[in-house]
């Protein structure tokens, strides 16, 4: 499901060099280093760790945000479940958008919560 009510699909639709993968090709692993998240332009992206399927992402979902806000080792594998097209959002871009569009960050800890509360069995 989508991000919704989100501007990450301005992100999705930005003038961007993209980074593509094929089916069943990881984009990142469990514990490497984060330096950006990323917004799904096309195709789907599933959320892994320790092998268990943690979430299922459509296109204009944001993913590895956390990489943004604490520069931690990836907390979970993401894999492409179709081919995928996806808009990398680096520390500075984030930043800017947080300063310039007064409701990206909120949106952010939004899809940060509500991911949490998932994880934790709470709806």
């Amino acid at each position: 499901m989508a991000d919704e009510s989100i501007a990450f699909e301005l992100l999705a639709t930005a003038e961007t060099p993209v980074r593509s993968f094929r089916a069943g090709e990881v984009i990142f692993n469990e514990g490497d280093s984060a330096q950006e998240s990323y917004v799904i332009q096309k195709g789907q992206v599933e959320i892994r760790r320790n092998g268990r399927l943690l979430d299922t992402l459509s296109e204009k979902s944001i993913f590895g945000e956390m990489a943004l806000i604490d520069h931690a080792p990836r907390a979970a594998t993401a894999v492409a479940v179709t081919d995928v097209v996806l808009v990398p959002v680096a520390e500075k871009q984030f930043l800017f958008l947080v300063s310039q569009t007064p409701y990206f960050a909120l949106n952010v800890m939004r899809v940060l919560a509500r991911r949490l509360r998932s994880a934790n069995g709470a709806t």
